[in-house]
């Protein structure tokens, strides 16, 4: 028996799962709630506490996601080679805690001053590093985390194991319940506490994911180990180990995130630059390393990511130009109460906590009666999701009897629908990444998955920041000009998305043939 059956055979009372899949999911949980719930706060921090113009604001927003996409590539590399999956994940966490105690600083806001050359805003200079420092502890802390407690989830399966798209799907819930209950918690505390009370319960919850990974990592046994632990107690220089030597070069790319956050067109030419570089690194080693049937599932599931730069490109819209239009043009009021903007962030969660246990139902019924359908038709249905959930709320603005406001039923349809697409290609993402790649290198393609998303999400600041708006002190001037700005992009986004997924459709037959089985 292999290690890794070994470990799948053990303790499975968590849903017919391991244990450690357990961990997993409550370790990731509290990192998303933390993460969530910041991001649901971050563009309002941008424009109504920094008073950056919208276009400012999409575009540090963007550098920011596509910085927590990146990393996990170092992530990845750094954990196969040297420390191990739960050692990075632990380094990780620590860096998360330390940059949301960071966020927690909120300080002077910002003031417009009218001169001669027009209006000026002053910002506290410290306040304002401070954020940028917090950002990149963030960033870093993410890129040790993420992609190493997926690899985690994987460890504990065989490649051909029937529950993996299962176990997956479920850690996929443990993420949304902390995004759900992260973005309402902070929404509600930003409403009667401000920014520093939401951006501290973000850190109160990272804390409790790193406690719950310190007290459950001995479950994941040998596969949560360095491979080679004795070079990690090698001395490189000075006296320093090599596992010291990671710690703080660690903190020297802490320095460099925080510089790139404020020179941010260096993110997008650092994003392309990464992109090419590692998928020459894994075309070289698929040629020169793999069998076969390896090096063409291994290229097949490198083509398969490119497809989530499209899909985050759009999709991640949510957190910032579809944050901002909800708070100016969707009708927010429930029972005669307004709700806060920043809580919209949780629908997107609730649906995947409601929808997960049903795509993980149907998934398992459509794999025994030989019907499920493969990953890279999961993919192409996403795409054509995603597109439908834009058309959807263009048209209910087409049908608004007021030109600034939109009903609230055709945002909640949107996020409907960009949930289900999500469903087919996030989680399922996860699993063909773990499935198709090598087992040796696994750490380092969950980081280009991760990598893809990077590139994605840095492209989705491009788009929001089309649909920018001329505001003043933080609120914009107006309102049916700034609706028709957002759907006029939003149209063009879903039938873009659309056309991209029935193109994908056409691709499936042949992408599956160089699966080799693998589904």
């Amino acid at each position: 028996m292999t290690k890794t059956a070994a470990i799948a055979k053990q303790d499975n009372d968590f849903l017919g799962h391991p244990r450690g899949l357990v961990i997993c999911f409550f370790t990731e949980m509290w990192e998303r709630f933390s993460y969530y719930g910041m991001r649901a706060l971050l563009i309002f921090y941008l424009t109504q506490h920094f008073l950056f113009s919208d276009q400012s604001a999409a575009g540090i927003y963007a550098a920011y996601i596509s910085l927590v996409y990146i990393t996990p590539v170092l992530g990845g590399i750094v954990a196969d080679r040297y420390l191990g999956p739960v050692k990075a994940v632990i380094l990780g966490a620590i860096l998360l805690v330390a940059g949301h105690a960071g966020m927690a600083i909120e300080g002077a806001a910002a003031i417009e001053i009218v001169t001669a050359n027009g209006i000026e805003v002053q910002r506290d200079s410290f306040f304002l590093q401070t954020f940028y420092l917090s950002l990149a502890l963030i960033i870093m802390g993410v890129g040790f985390l993420k992609a190493n407690i997926s690899t985690l989830v994987g460890s504990m399966y065989e490649r051909r194991d029937p529950r993996r798209d299962s176990a997956f799907t479920l850690f996929y819930m443990g993420i949304n319940l902390g995004a759900f209950f992260g973005a309402i918690i902070c929404g509600f505390l930003l409403q009667y506490g401000g920014f520093n009370w939401g951006f501290g319960a973000a850190g109160i919850g990272m804390l409790s994911g790193l406690v719950v990974f310190i007290k459950g990592h001995h479950l994941f046994g040998e596969a949560g180990k360095p491979k080679r632990p004795e070079i990690l107690k090698e001395k490189i220089i000075a006296g320093i180990n090599r596992e010291q030597m990671i710690y703080l070069l660690t903190l020297v790319g802490v320095l460099v995130c925080w510089q790139l956050m404020q020179q941010r067109a260096l993110v997008g030419g650092l994003v392309g630059a990464s992109l090419v570089v590692m998928t020459l690194i894994t075309i070289v080693y698929a040629f020169t390393k793999c069998d076969p049937l390896d090096r063409d599932r291994l290229l097949v599931c490198l083509f398969l990511m490119s497809y989530q730069i499209i899909f985050w490109s759009l999709f991640e819209q949510t957190g910032s130009s579809l944050n901002l239009m909800t708070d100016r043009n969707i009708d927010r009021v429930v029972f005669g109460y307004e709700l806060p903007a920043a809580i919209f962030q949780s629908v997107n969660a609730f649906f995947i906590i409601t929808l997960a246990p049903l795509f993980n139902l149907l998934w398992i019924y459509l794999a025994k009666k030989g019907w499920e359908a493969s990953t890279p038709l999961k993919f192409s249905m996403a795409l054509i999701q995603l597109g439908l959930g834009f058309l959807f709320l263009v048209y209910g603005a087409s049908q608004a009897t007021d030109p600034t406001q939109v009903a609230l039923i055709w945002l909640v349809l949107l996020f409907l629908m960009h949930t289900t697409g999500e469903l087919c290609i996030s989680p399922v993402g996860l699993s063909m990444t773990t499935k198709l790649s090598v087992p040796s290198i696994v750490g380092m393609m969950m980081g280009c998955w991760f990598l893809a998303s990077a590139a994605g999400n840095y492209v989705s600041g491009t788009i929001a920041a089309m649909t920018g708006s001329d505001t003043v002190g933080g609120e914009v001037t107006d309102p049916a000009a700034a609706l028709a700005a957002y759907m006029d992009v939003y149209e063009t986004a879903g039938w873009y998305s659309i056309g991209a997924g029935l193109f994908a459709i056409l691709l499936v037959p042949f992408l599956k043939h160089f699966m080799h089985g693998i589904k």
